[in-house]
């Protein structure tokens, strides 16, 4: 509510007379909450009339400051306040951290007094020695942080006097300032880069050190301002609260609770990461609750996938519970609600209701008696009243500017009515109509409800039956803070601790629940676990880890940053890292292309070794696995070309390629189709001593016995779903949808140890990408998902970036380092031009596309920043270093997530 007219005139006023300047009361009152709070301080210390400038800006700081927690001892600060006991704002900064420790209990006024200086201090100087004359000042500050400066300096002047009489004039000489000589240090060959990393704070070693203890839970969180001027400081009682921790043993206790309409996306992965995570962390529980309040969308189907993914997310869930358990306590609750006057039952339409809350008119029902919101609360229950006609709405603040105080619902009729023709016979020779009414079935609770509680009402309700500490939600649900806490509140409830958190938008897919499902029951995809979905199947189907989810989670941070939008060649780094460690190697050619080696004799096949893994140790034949090498081989389509060209390391006539694991092979002939255009096969030699050493090394797959083809498999390429990084924005966002998300690839050729592979194992398709079996698989035939191609293009993205000048790129680099944290000691004194070359290589291309060596080319002098120094070689290496690192912690994150990965550079 705006303060206006008159009100606003007599409320400048009285700001006046405190003596607050004329902007800083204009600007006080275009603040609410703190012209209420305000307003509360100077009558509450009878200061309406005024007082001097000193003690109204101590009101100014009480109305700001003042500890939510401890309102009940607000007038007894104030009392010190005006009589000038409390006169310094370090005794008023002490006199808030002493009542929000004491909170609602018993004031003790001799410790209030002896925390914040009101007990006269000048005794303590009275028997210091004279040795510690020279730290008196530093010493009163720190045992008296409240005291006041000036006179604790008349103190210690008196004390000296007394101590070393008169101040001479050789007390006012000045200290020469004499040079010394300083050695000349060795002269050292090479300069030694300190190699120390840099000490991560608390909060990147551990993400939930940023919420609170259980114990901690007496504190304000929220203020809930109503349009008649009256605040709502909302904050469990100590009684409560220690109850409440009887129960819980003090341990942290959070929920993660899912509507089981739908598959979980990657977003969901999150709010586990947060509710799970800060629950193990803590060494407390987590419950699995499924918010299940409305049963016209909700599956069996959901709800057992639900459990199914979470543990494959690798959580292990406290206890399973569904909202619906607690109906009958929750309907018992609203009855109580009705009683007590905060809620009413509302006879209006969607529709009215809608343009009601539009216009902040209050309903025609909403005062009706509170016996007859009980009687038409109780048919509603018992199937009485038709769905629609009927709804029990809380009586918020309909004039709030908060829209989530409008009157929330917090029951609606999910019930279908039919009308039955029953003849009775006997005595009576007439037709009955019966309205019959069947209630909406439930997937867990059955048909044994007709009313079913909204998520406003139910939501914050069953979070203080579960004892919930810490309530963590995303973003979206902040304006909704207001009603949770007001609804535990009139009812006297334990209230938990809410936080929000960002949600995780991730580019090119859609996150909505509504559009995902729209997407699949039309058909657009395979179903909720197509792999091109960001849903938690489709990842797992597409061969993702559950390890590079929380990994990619962990990285991003848990922050309340609301505007980003996490690249997803992020989330395919974390992938790569993850796969590049447990897929083994194999070899697999997608667009075969024959190749004949004239003279290796036909029929004759060599069993070669191959490597799973690339540091594979030779003398562990584990780590390696057969693949028979015969005269003919298959090579990628795209690793031949007719015209040779110079940065082209395939295979070309005359050219050679070495085959890996094999050998050598030079092309020889070309067999052309009948339009001399189109390749059929390559005729070539190879060289059997291997001493030829081409550049190019191609993957290959052979016939394992004359005239048998390779074993053949079924592997499906996954792009991008949508074109866009935000389709969600889109008006028509279906038609960004990307036609080519899915290649199918029906005859790939495979090596024959590859057909033993089971549904869910993943391979590197050496030079492809990671691979994964899906369970479309045959006996006959096996399919692989694409999971991710090899080609990192979240760490290569700022190699890739154009500028203008070298300028720009060296502002990039300070800048983005400067974000992460980093600053760069590298050593020595000289200034080296080679350094920035260094910088330049990474971030700076010409116009036509070549990477620039900048110092040489602009043939001039590059300055350096005066806190960067840098000598040679060494210099180099850091820079590299500091680079990958510096690309591995920017592309794609929210600036607070930055510093989730640091080089090992320290601080200059």
């Amino acid at each position: 509510m705006v303060v206006k007219g008159e009100e606003s005139d007599k409320i400048l006023e009285l700001f006046l007379k405190i003596g607050l300047d004329e902007r800083t009361a204009r600007n006080t009152i275009a603040n609410n909450k703190v012209t209420a709070n305000l307003t509360a301080v100077i009558h509450e210390a009878a200061l309406a009339n005024g007082c001097d400038r000193a003690i109204g800006n101590f009101l100014y700081t009480v109305a700001t400051k003042y500890p939510a927690n401890a309102l009940v001892h607000r007038p007894k600060l104030l009392e010190y306040v005006v009589s000038s006991k409390i006169k310094t704002p370090a005794q008023l900064e002490a006199a808030f951290s002493f009542l929000s420790n004491v909170a609602s209990e018993e004031f003790k006024r001799n410790e209030f007094e002896e925390a914040c200086g009101v007990v006269y201090f000048s005794n303590s100087f009275h028997n210091l020695p004279a040795n510690l004359v020279g730290e008196l000042f530093g010493s009163i500050r720190k045992k008296h942080p409240w005291a006041d400066p000036k006179m604790a300096k008349q103190l210690v002047d008196a004390k000296m006097y007394e101590l070393l009489g008169e101040r001479t004039a050789a007390d006012d000489e000045k200290p020469s300032k004499k040079k010394e000589k300083k050695e000349k240090p060795a002269k050292v060959e090479k300069a030694v880069v300190d190699e120390t990393p840099a000490q991560p704070s608390e909060e990147e070693l551990n993400p939930f050190s940023i919420f609170p203890a259980p114990e901690d839970n007496i504190k304000v969180h929220t203020e809930v301002f109503f349009s008649n001027g009256s605040v709502l400081r909302c904050c469990n009682t100590r009684e409560r609260l220690d109850n409440h921790l009887k129960v819980t043993g003090a341990r942290v206790f959070t929920r993660f609770p899912p509507e089981p309409n739908g598959y979980l996306h990657i977003g969901h992965a999150k709010a586990m990461f947060v509710d799970f995570g800060l629950a193990k962390e803590r060494g407390g529980c987590c419950y699995l609750r499924y918010d299940d309040t409305n049963p016209e969308a909700e599956k069996k189907e959901y709800i057992n996938h639900i459990e199914e993914i979470v543990q494959w997310m690798g959580w292990e869930p406290f206890k399973i519970t569904y909202t619906s358990d607690y109906f009958p306590e929750l309907y018992e609750l609203a009855v109580e609600l009705i009683r007590r006057g905060h809620a009413y039952v509302d006879h209006q339409t969607p529709e009215e209701i809608k343009e009601y809350r539009e216009k902040k008119m209050n309903s025609p029902w909403r005062d009706r008696p509170i016996a007859e919101s009980l009687k038409l609360f109780d048919d509603m229950k018992r199937g009485l009243i038709e769905e629609g006609k009927a709804t029990l709405r809380m009586k918020q603040d309909m004039q709030s500017d908060n829209f989530n105080m409008y009157d929330l619902i917090a029951y609606r009729i999910k019930a279908s009515m039919y009308l039955i023709d029953v003849q009775l016979m006997m005595s009576l020779f007439f037709d009955i109509l019966f309205l019959y009414f069947q209630f909406t079935p439930h997937p867990h609770a059955g048909d044994k409800w007709c009313i079913y509680p909204s998520y406003d009402y139910a939501h914050c309700i069953v979070d203080s039956l579960e004892n919930i500490t810490h309530s963590l939600c995303t973003l979206e649900f902040e304006t909704r803070r207001a009603s949770y806490y007001w609804l535990l509140h009139v009812l006297d409830l334990y209230q938990p601790y809410v936080w929000e958190y960002s949600r995780l938008n991730v580019t090119n897919t859609v996150m909505s629940k509504r559009k995902l499902n729209y997407i699949v029951t039309n058909k657009y995809v395979d179903g909720w676990d197509d792999p091109r979905l960001m849903t938690l199947a489709g990842l797992r189907r597409r061969g993702v880890t559950s390890t590079a989810i929380n990994s990619f989670v962990r990285g991003i941070g848990i922050t309340r940053s609301d505007c980003s939008m996490i690249r997803l060649d992020r989330l395919e780094y974390h992938i790569r890292e993850e796969l590049n460690k447990t897929a083994p190697r194999v070899l697999v050619v997608l667009h075969p292309l024959k190749v004949v080696i004239t003279n290796l004799e036909s029929g004759s096949v060599l069993d070669l070794d191959a490597k799973k893994w690339p540091d594979a140790r030779t003398d562990d034949t584990s780590a390696f696995y057969k693949v028979p090498f015969s005269n003919v081989v298959y090579i990628e389509r795209s690793d031949f070309r007719m015209k040779d060209s110079k940065d082209y390391y395939g295979l070309a006539p005359g050219k050679s390629a070495l085959l890996r694991y094999a050998f050598p092979i030079k092309c020889t002939d070309v067999i052309l189709a009948d339009d001399k255009e189109t390749v059929l096969e390559i005729r070539a030699e190879y060289d059997a001593s291997k001493k030829s050493k081409p550049k190019g090394v191609l993957h290959w797959v052979a016939e394992p016995s004359p005239g048998s083809d390779p074993l053949k498999i079924e592997v499906r390429l996954f792009d991008k779903l949508f074109n866009s990084e935000n389709p969600a924005e889109l008006d028509n966002w279906l038609t960004d949808l990307n036609p080519n998300s899915k290649v199918v690839v029906p005859t790939a050729y495979a090596v024959p140890s590859l057909g033993k592979a089971a549904v869910g194992d993943t391979f590197q398709f050496e030079r492809l990408g990671y691979f994964t079996v899906d369970k479309d698989s045959t006996a006959e035939k096996l399919v692989f998902n694409r999971t991710v191609t090899l080609k990192d293009t979240y760490t290569e993205e700022v190699k890739a970036m154009e500028f203008n000048s070298l300028d720009d790129a060296q502002s990039f680099y300070l800048s983005c380092a400067h974000i992460i944290g980093f600053g760069v000691r590298l050593g020595g004194t000289k200034t080296n031009p080679k350094t920035w070359d260094v910088i330049a290589k990474y971030l700076y291309r010409n116009k036509e596309g070549e990477w620039s060596d900048n110092h040489n080319n602009n043939n001039k002098r590059i300055r350096e920043p005066k806190n960067i120094t840098r000598t040679g070689c060494e210099a180099k290496m850091r820079v590299k270093n500091l680079m990958k690192s510096f690309r591995e912690a920017s592309l794609g994150a929210n600036v607070e997530a930055l510093a989730m990965r640091r080089a090992t550079i320290q601080p200059s």
